[in-house]
């Protein structure tokens, strides 16, 4: 897909799993499972680890990093992980893209679904994946990453990111905009703390990456809020600004975490929003 100067592609890093009754929170599961997936004996439904590859110029930006290769083999199990899929090098070797060649990396936040392949373990050191990169987070997301509450801090591992900051790769930013010009940043929290949605744009045409406002497209009516939301109420709120926006500027919205559906538009059905037609962004790295 292209926006102006912009090729976008997704790379899909594999399926894991999570509970279903979590992902959708208040939502029955005779709802949700009508939704989206059934779910398995353990009642986990499937998932995507879904990057965003962005490229222009001299640019390649990557959002997102996947789970990576990092995770206990015992936690890899029991999210349903496969070790041997999930680097978002393999990934990146089908578009002839090095790991030295990333130029930036965003992270929507810091959970470890979304980060955990910022880092690889090499010689028994953490050390960056993507070598000559500048990583990009909230500051305020960063700051609570660091610090987080008894009810999230199994999502965040600090091998992740504290060592990317400490060797001064990880730029912290300051709330809403443009990271390059037409990329923006559009801070939310709910989920976790200043989790950042990234909007691709020109004068005609836009793309955003939902991250886990919305993961899959069966959240985007507006009760279908996560039970792992800190704050859903404000994640209720978040969602009632931003998608009459997007109605309306006919923004294609891509999942990162939908196993069945890369992107759509979003739909208005009389009583609120809905996910549209299904838009297939590539096949190139689709396991």
């Amino acid at each position: 897909m292209n926006i102006c100067k912009f090729n976008i592609d997704v790379i899909e890093t594999g399926i894991f799993h999570l509970d279903g009754g979590a992902m959708f929170g208040v939502i029955p599961k005779p709802l949700w499972t009508v939704a989206y997936n059934s779910g398995d004996q353990f009642n986990r439904i499937p998932l995507q680890a879904r990057l965003l590859l962005i490229r222009w110029d001299r640019k390649i930006v990557l959002v997102d990093t996947g789970n990576g290769t990092k995770l206990n083999p015992k936690v890899a199990e029991r999210f349903g992980i496969d070790l041997t899929t999930s680097d978002v090098r393999f990934h990146l070797k089908k578009f002839n893209i090095q790991p030295e060649q990333v130029t930036d990396v965003i992270l929507t936040h810091l959970h470890f679904d979304h980060s955990g392949g910022a880092t690889i373990i090499e010689n028994g050191k953490i050390i960056p994946t993507f070598p000559n990169a500048k990583y990009y987070v909230q500051k305020e997301q960063y700051n609570w990453a660091i610090n987080p509450t008894e009810k999230d801090k199994a999502s965040f591992f600090p091998e992740n990111y504290v060592p990317l900051y400490e060797m001064g790769l990880l730029e912290l930013l300051d709330g809403n905009g443009d990271i390059f010009p037409g990329i923006s940043a559009i801070n939310v929290s709910g989920h976790t703390k200043s989790m950042q949605l990234i909007k691709i744009y020109d004068n005609n045409q836009s793309a955003i990456f939902v991250a886990d406002l919305c993961p899959t497209s069966a959240h985007i009516p507006l009760p279908y809020i996560m039970g792992y939301d800190n704050e859903p109420l404000q994640t209720l709120e978040e969602k009632k600004k931003l998608f009459p926006q997007l109605y309306e500027e006919k923004t294609i919205i891509v999942y990162e975490h939908d196993a069945f559906k890369q992107a759509s538009n979003i739909i208005s059905n009389g009583k609120g929003f809905t996910a549209g037609e299904s838009i297939q962004i590539t096949d190139l790295a689709k396991l």
